[in-house]
This record gives C-alpha cells, structure tokens and sequence, in this order.
C-alpha cells in the first residue's frame, strides 16, 4: 500500500492550457494545490494555487517551481530535455522521461511501438530531400509526411497522394527532420484512455470513437461501435505499452480498427481530448484519474456509468455553448481563453445520451 501525499500538498503542472485547467481542478478535489509553470497565456493559472510565468529555458525558475512542488507533472510533450533533467533530479516527476522521450519524437515512438510487435503504419526517417524517394518506396504512396516533432491537430504535416508532389510537400515542413507514414484503411478511429499507478496497477476507460475534422478531432463517442473482443483487444494493448514504459499517470492511446485488427497510430503522455467524455461518463474522470496516479491514491476503475458523445467547440462554436447547455443531458466546458481563432479549442460538451450499453 502506498501512501498518499497528504492533503495540501502541490502538484506541479507543466503548462497552462486546458488540460492543465482540468488537472488543477481535480486536484483541488483531492485536496491538493496546483502551480502552473506557463510562459504565455494561462487559462489554467485561473484555477491554480500559484503560477510560475517563465520560459522553459530559465533554470532558476524550473528550480524554484520544483522546490515548492511535491510532485510535478505536465499537460503537453514538447518539453526540451534540459528543462525535464532539470526537474526530474529536483521533484518527484510523472509521466516519466523515457514516455516523453518516445512521445516526442515520432520516428522513436514507431520504433518503440514496433519493438514491442505491435502492428503500425509503414513508416520511415527523412533526414532531407535525397531520402525522399526511398522512404515512399517503403510507405507506399498516398503517403503522409510529417515532422518527428512538435507537430499536433493536424500540424506538421503533408500528404502526398503522387509521387510528383512529394518534393513539394516535403518543402512545407521547412528542412526539419521527419517521417514518412503510409496510408492505414481503416473503419474506424478509436482511443483508450488509461492509467497506471505508482503501484504498477493498471485501470482503463472503454474505447472512444472518434471523428477528426481538418486534422482536429471534432467528436469521440462512447461506446466505440466494435466488437465486445476487440474493445478487450484494445484496452490490454494500452496496458501493455504503459507495462513497457514503467508509466505512471494517464495515457492516451488512438487505434485504427482495420479488417486484419487494432494499428496503433501514436500515443500521448497525458490526460487526452479523446477522454473528455470520462467526465460525465465516470465516477472518476480522467483527469482525477491522473492526480490519483502520481500522488499515490489508489486508482478508480474506470467503469462507465453513461452512454456519452463529447463534442469541441472550436473557434466560433463556443457561441453555441449557451444554447448547447439549455439541451438536456448536456454539460459544458468552457477553458477561459481570451481570445476566439479558427481551430482553437475553446472548450466542450459532454452530451450524455443514456445508461451505459
């Protein structure tokens, strides 16, 4: 049994966006503080405890966020690795550095997810322009080119659907290291959140089904119409990748379900938009989830109590939220940004529509 850290303890949070919001109040409900450690804009900051307004560069500052922090943990990947072997000799930090190092490289996570015979999609290194032409010989063509890092809701990336216009789309990624990935059928797109505790047990949320619009994803609904085996098929895949990592906290794992089985597409080392739906769906949301994991609580079971669709609101359809929330059986979250642009996540909605299935 491990012991958890007592109440009034802080957790340090990575980044200020939404996710770290909806960590911050979580954690509020187990008694804990939240410090935000954000350079820019801090929708988060607004429900935190105190907020650390620096660059993540600036090593007397992570040095003193940590020492106020009983643990630290992070809402986004693209953390330099000075910053986390920074932190990580400072503070007790979770997900750990192994999850981002494989997270925040694209070409890493292919490798890793492979080497534990995991089925992906054909895939290969692009150093520069002469490595173009034998990478869509291995991935086929269409193929997707996309940068190893630092890419997200569509982001970073080009299609090629001939070959004549690889050179093109390579272009548009501006010189930076990347990957090709081939094309993947597949019915559907699903997600599993799941956690691990510090205590090496393991808790999952059924799949989600999930809709992307224009690189964003748009809605995740819950139950994933698949198989009552292949939901089980998905869930001890996520497992087995948080078993590998030695992973403490919650993960995100997007599947494509195709005829010959599960393809992983990649995973997230943090709490997920895909389980947002955990919110109104579950006793112990994902967000809760990931608080109990890195503060030693023991962790809930992820048993879904609703039928549930989430939805974005992305850039003007936060106006909507207003009529949305008259809607019965609606919840709304909204994540305090100030300013409204196309393809911003300006909050969302949980729509549950019945007992669990």
């Amino acid at each position: 049994m491990i012991e958890p850290l007592p109440s009034g303890s802080v957790v340090g949070i990575l980044g200020g966006g939404q996710l770290g919001r909806m960590l911050a109040v979580a954690a509020s409900r187990l008694g804990y503080r939240a410090h935000i450690f954000e350079p820019g804009a801090a929708p988060a900051a607004d429900v935190a405890h105190a907020w650390t307004r620096a660059g993540y560069d600036d090593a007397d500052a992570l040095r003193t966020f940590a020492a106020s922090c009983d643990v630290v943990t992070y809402e986004f990947e693209n953390i330099p690795a000075a910053s986390l072997d920074l932190l990580a000799g400072a503070a007790p930090f979770h997900p750990n550095r192994r999850a981002l190092e494989v997270s925040q490289d694209r070409l890493t996570e292919k490798d890793f997810l492979a080497g534990l015979g995991l089925a992906v999609a054909p895939y290969a290194a692009i150093e520069g322009p002469g490595d173009l032409e034998a990478a869509l010989a291995e991935t086929g063509v269409p193929a997707i080119l996309k940068t190893r890092r630092f890419g997200y809701d569509g982001k970073g990336q080009a299609r090629v659907t001939a070959r004549e216009e690889a050179e093109a789309a390579l272009a548009t990624l501006e010189g930076a290291p990347a990957i090709a990935e081939g094309f993947v059928t597949f019915s559907k797109e699903i997600s599993v959140i799941a956690a691990r505790g510090l205590d090496g047990s393991v808790a999952a949320y059924d799949p989600g089904e999930n809709v992307h619009v224009d690189g964003i994803l748009s809605t995740t609904t819950v139950p994933a119409a698949i198989p009552a085996a292949l939901r089980t098929d998905a869930v001890l895949l996520a497992s087995r990748i948080l078993t590998a990592l030695d992973y403490v906290g919650v993960m995100g794992v997007e599947l494509f379900v195709t005829r010959t089985g599960l393809v992983v597409n990649e995973i997230a080392p943090r709490v997920h938009n895909s389980g947002h739906w955990t919110q109104a769906g579950c006793a112990v949301d994902q967000f809760e989830q990931h608080v109990r994991a890195i503060t030693g609580w023991p962790l809930g079971d992820g048993t879904r109590h609703a039928d549930v669709v989430m939805e974005n609101l992305i850039g003007a359809d936060v106006a909507r939220a207003p009529a949305l929330a008259a809607e019965r059986g609606v919840q709304v979250h909204l994540y305090g940004k100030a300013e409204t642009r196309p393809g911003r996540k300006m909050g969302h909605v949980n729509r549950v529509t019945g007992p669990a299935r």
